[in-house]
């Protein structure tokens, strides 16, 4: 059996459901001899499949789940003696097993107890033995789900809905966990039962091709890792797309992107129905055969049915290419589905709309957008039956395209549907909600490329497209300035002083008026609230804020606003000579704010004791007002426990007394870490010419790791210059630090000291 196991996976060619099958089959020969030698006659006794193996869809290493079925007229002896001659030569194969020793009667209890044992016996198939004891156990177990089924479906979903909370959407997470996760292969099972129950009848759409997809990724998982594992992870994900005959890593989480969406769709679609089914009815006195619920009209051709929107009897689809954008807008304003059979008869019966679109279809989509959540299942409704990619053909290249950082939760076009959602809650701030909400849609349309500035690259791609959706040269060219520029405001925040006159100054003459400002302050904000929670923190937002008040105040020719100004307990504490430090939480992690004299060297003090006390850096600003630094560090705890503020304190007290050796603490940390095994990238600096006036800008890119801040804070202080501003990011594995420096006459480098000491800044950095 192991040899030829071993024979049938080391076939060339890519994972399928034919090899899953030769796979059931082969062990299934093996089960039948085994059996033989074990059982003298086949009467009374049955080896019978279940789960998996019961659909004859075996992947590697899946478990072998199988039930020995008997009568109950043999001795408990003889059963077990059975039992064990089949068992054991399981076990000495290697193969994992997952059994049970049952009688029919004894089977039916406990499937009427636990939901999982009920699953698995839905998809009872027999091996060898006595077939008919086998199938009167699989009618009995029919007729009693169905005949439960009313009760026990809602303990089914509230299952569902546990496992979907704990393992996540297996379409979105960048680790997906192909069984458990909700669209995961768990989820096709509950759809059977449901399906098996005859409460709801059997979902909409490809729902056995995306399963077959899915089982084909979990073999070539199985296959490369050498063992049973169901989540997709990040270091496995090159093998499994070779061993697919795919492109990349990207490619592979393409198709579990899209194969999962799809069963969640037809899950949303058939756990909808069963909860309406099995909703209480109202009484009615009235005697006689109830009559179905009539629709109710929405607007002209639709209708609201079961809750849902479907097509009224004068829809009149063959003549009006309006008419999907219509029923969409239709649907997400009123917060009902879209049928799925209105969507598909949508996308096989309208014809195309003209190019340019008529002002209405522009409208309906703008309604569509602007609906709120209610948008985002319309929107799949939209995307599973193939109309939006017939009405926006450049959609197609980020569908489904995931996106490897840690600030996003979603797919590049789930993460733009739900941009519009956040858009759509912010649009009373702007005068054009319509071209807000067009951008959001469009905003990462670049990112179907996989070269260049993806703003940049969007901006080129969305240029025609909004022409083709009717929008005047003015309107279409605000709309690809905001895709463009869309990340202009936080990078300029965070990477900027925006103390400094230029940055204002640099933003306003980009935006060029106090309209597009307004449109892409909110675009900023619905986009990274869209990405989650580590995208938009507090610190973060208010530096934006801060950004859009001082360019709104440039454009209008008004003064800049002060900056937030230093307490008067801070200021009382500073001029007695004592430190002023805060913790407050930020966005997952925690703010720590220090204020004390400006001297040299305290921002690699500080940024020392941070890293002393297990705090990562994710982002910083710092300033100095008449002779105050006040520092803000947005850190993350290594062990998840808030900073010790006393502590703190009182080392970066030490430190700056020069009583704490911050240096040797770090250099003999970093020497007991294993040593990284990856190519490290060359640092990069750059003097960013322009960015001020009155300093001169280093932007250091290198690999974040322990204790570089403090190195490069140390190697600014030994070069002779002072930090009168700076601006840290930390993206992933790659630090982003932004210098304000100037010399001992208080102004900016020379040029010819500025390529010196960024020099030193790329030595340091590595």
């Amino acid at each position: 059996m192991t040899t030829a196991r071993r024979a049938l996976l080391s076939r060339p060619g890519p994972p399928s459901a034919a090899r899953r099958r030769a796979l059931s089959d082969l062990t299934d020969s093996w089960l039948q001899w085994l059996y033989a030698e074990a059982v003298p006659a086949t009467e009374g006794v049955a080896l019978v499949a279940v789960g998996g193996f019961g659909r004859a869809s075996l992947s590697p290493y899946s478990d072998l789940d199988l039930v020995l079925l008997h009568d109950g007229h043999r001795g408990d002896d003889e059963v077990a003696r059975v039992a064990e001659a089949l068992w054991y030569p399981i076990w000495d194969a290697g193969l994992r097993l997952d059994y049970s020793v049952r009688t029919p009667g004894e089977a039916r209890r406990v499937a009427a107890e636990d939901l999982s044992v009920l699953l698995g016996l839905l998809d009872l198939r027999v091996v060898i033995g006595d077939a008919a004891l086998a199938t009167r156990l699989r009618t009995a177990v029919l007729d009693d789900w169905r005949g439960s089924a009313r009760s026990r479906l809602g303990d089914l979903l509230e299952a569902c809905r546990e496992r979907w909370r704990r393992s996540g959407e297996a379409a979105f997470l960048l680790e997906p966990e192909l069984k458990e996760g909700r669209g995961g292969l768990r989820d096709v099972v509950a759809l059977r039962a449901v399906a098996a129950s005859w409460v709801a009848d059997r979902p909409h759409g490809d729902l056995d091709g995306a399963t077959e997809r899915l089982l084909d990724v979990r073999d070539a998982l199985h296959t490369v890792s050498g063992r049973a594992l169901d989540r997709l992870l990040l270091q496995e994900q090159d093998a499994v797309a070779s061993a697919l005959g795919l492109a990349d890593a990207d490619s592979v989480l393409r198709v579990v992107s899209d194969a999962a969406r799809t069963i969640s769709y037809a899950g949303d679609t058939t756990w909808r129905r069963v909860e309406q089914l099995l909703a209480p009815r109202k009484r009615t006195p009235r005697i006689g055969t109830r009559r179905p619920p009539r629709p109710r009209a929405l607007a002209p051709g639709l209708a609201e049915h079961e809750g849902e929107l479907v097509l009224s009897r004068d829809g009149g689809v063959e003549a009006d290419p309006l008419l999907p954008l219509r029923a969409a807008a239709v649907a997400a304003q009123a917060g009902l589905p879209l049928s799925p059979g209105t969507a598909d008869r949508l996308a096989r019966e309208c014809p195309p709309l003209p190019d340019p679109w008529p002002a209405a279809a522009r409208d309906a989509l703008v309604a569509l957008l602007g609906a709120g959540p209610g948008a985002v299942r319309v929107w799949e409704a939209l995307d599973q039956s193939g109309l939006v990619v017939r009405l926006l053909p450049e959609w197609a290249a980020v569908r489904n395209r995931p996106q490897r950082t840690a600030v996003h939760r979603w797919t590049v076009d789930r993460h733009s549907v739900e941009t519009c959602v956040q858009a759509a809650a912010l649009a009373r701030r702007v005068s054009r909600p319509d071209l807000l909400l067009v951008a959001a849609l469009l905003h990462d349309i670049g990112k179907g490329r996989r070269r260049g500035d993806h703003a940049r690259e969007g901006a080129r791609i969305a240029e025609p497209v909004v022409a083709r959706m009717g929008f005047s040269p003015s309107d279409a060219a605000t709309i690809t300035m905001l895709i463009r520029e869309h990340l202009l405001l936080v990078e300029t925040a965070t990477r900027r002083d925006i103390d400094d006159p230029t940055t204002a100054a640099r933003v306003a003459e980009t935006l060029g008026s106090v309209e597009a400002l307004d449109l892409l302050a909110t675009l900023t904000e619905a986009d990274a609230l869209a990405a989650g929670p580590q995208a938009w923190t507090d610190w973060r937002a208010g530096l934006v804020g801060e950004l859009t008040r001082r360019a709104r105040a440039h454009m209008r020719g008004e003064p800049p606003p002060p900056a937030t100004p230093i307490t008067d307990e801070e200021r009382e504490l500073v001029a007695a000579g004592e430190l002023a430090v805060s913790v407050r939480p930020d966005g997952g992690g925690w703010a720590v704010t220090v204020v004390a004299p400006d001297r040299r060297g305290l921002l690699a003090t500080v940024a020392g004791v941070l890293a002393v006390h297990r705090l990562s850096v994710r982002s910083a600003t710092l300033r100095t007002e008449n002779g105050v630094a006040v520092d803000t560090w947005s850190v993350v705890a290594e062990f998840g426990d808030p900073p010790a503020l006393d502590a703190l304190r009182d080392d970066i007290d030490r430190a700056l007394e020069r009583r704490l050796d911050v240096a040797g603490l770090l250099e003999r940390r970093e020497a007991s870490r294993a040593p990284s095994r990856g190519p490290r990238v060359p640092a990069r600096v750059d003097i960013v010419d322009d960015a001020s006036h009155t300093a001169t800008v280093l932007e250091v890119r290198a690999s974040d790791r322990l204790g570089l801040l403090h190195r490069l804070g140390r190697a600014l202080s030994f070069a002779g210059v002072d930090v009168r501003a700076a601006r840290v990011a930390t993206l992933g594995a790659e630090a982003v630090d932004v210098f304000y420096v100037v010399g001992d006459d208080g102004g900016p480098l020379a040029p010819e000291r500025a390529r010196e000491v960024a020099r030193v800044l790329r030595d340091v950095a590595g």
